[in-house]
């Protein structure tokens, strides 16, 4: 009876938590649309559509640059959460992300590649960063798995791979320096340079993560339980690993394809989420990509009006909030560890 009331709790904490984000999520996308260096408003907007004036300025500069960097930020924001949330829940790791285990270094170097090697094709882009994303994933896990799977292990070997990786990109650049510009805008990720054309591309791929992860809720949480539960429930453990793997390497492949390398937003919103509702698996990935897309559009927000009509990179913005994040995740999971062996 009591667990029936405390699954009844979470259930509607869950439901007012998603309502209550949805509801900021419209006042920043209208502030998002109203605020930039240009001194077109949202009403200056709804009057040119009313007046039919498609061509004037305030249209252009909204459907050309403010929207679409208000939809790249909000689906690179619910994308690359919505990855966070199945990484740490498939390697059983608070600490797992794609920007911490190496997989926005290898969906990175594949791009970065497909960029130099095939100019003239944009959408070989998503399918690259797919695979660098799925191939980086599943060279972690290998690694942590052959030399003993643990939570520290999977860091440590995301590290490594991050840098080898890293390392790769730096050799394309050094073996083809035209590729400079691309490899250091991409390094530090924003929405300067995005268009519609470009999120077409990707948005196949993050819809396919996010309608596996929704679709397969349930068997992710058993996996979260670790093996040897998943097993004895009846769970093909590798082949599900495999998917959502595979569903993570889609959802972050395609928001890095236009995005960049953004760091920690796949590590901050899930610990975000699972503070405000309990790991209720039926309402943390909506919340989780819910709070992506409003943290992520917020910083670009800023990156564009702080220091108008001079603009920093989104990537900036989220380090100087996600580093400390981090570091304060480390320290307590390090008291905690303490707290255990006493």
């Amino acid at each position: 009876m009591r667990f029936c009331m405390r699954c009844c709790m979470m259930m509607k904490r869950g439901r007012t938590v998603f309502a209550l984000c949805g509801v900021l999520l419209l006042p920043l996308c209208l502030l998002s649309l109203s605020a930039g260096v240009s001194s077109v408003g949202l009403g200056d907007f709804l009057r040119a559509i009313a007046l039919g004036e498609i061509a004037e300025k305030a249209a252009r500069v909204l459907w050309h640059v403010r929207l679409p960097r208000l939809l790249a930020a909000l689906l690179a924001g619910a994308s690359l959460s919505l990855a966070g949330v199945i990484l740490q829940e498939v390697l059983i790791n608070p600490l797992a992300a794609p920007s911490v285990i190496g997989v926005n270094a290898g969906a990175g170097l594949f791009t970065l590649a497909a960029l130099v090697l095939f100019p003239a094709f944009p959408r070989v882009t998503p399918v690259a960063a797919f695979l660098g994303a799925l191939f980086s994933a599943l060279l972690v896990y290998g690694l942590a798995r052959f030399s003993g799977l643990s939570k520290t292990t999977i860091v440590l070997a995301g590290v490594a791979v991050s840098s080898l990786l890293g390392a790769l990109m730096d050799a394309i650049v050094t073996f083809v320096p035209d590729a400079l510009g691309s490899r250091s805008a991409f390094s530090i990720g924003g929405f300067s340079n995005v268009s519609m054309a470009k999120l077409e591309f990707a948005l196949p791929f993050c819809l396919v993560g996010m309608t596996v992860a929704l679709l397969l809720q349930r068997e992710l949480s058993i996996l979260s339980m670790g093996d040897e539960v998943a097993r004895s429930l009846g769970l093909r453990v590798n082949g599900y690993r495999l998917l959502f793997l595979a569903a993570a390497a889609m959802l972050a492949g395609g928001a890095i394809s236009f995005s960049g390398l953004l760091s920690f937003i796949g590590l901050i919103t899930p610990h975000v989420a699972r503070r405000l509702i309990g790991r209720d698996t039926a309402y943390l990935m909506p919340v989780t990509m819910t709070l992506g897309a409003l943290l992520l559009a917020a910083c670009d927000l800023m990156a564009r009006t702080l220091f108008a009509p001079y603009e920093l990179p989104v990537g900036v913005i989220l380090s100087f909030v996600g580093a400390p994040f981090f570091l304060r995740l480390l320290i307590q999971r390090k008291r905690s560890n303490r707290h255990d062996a006493v």
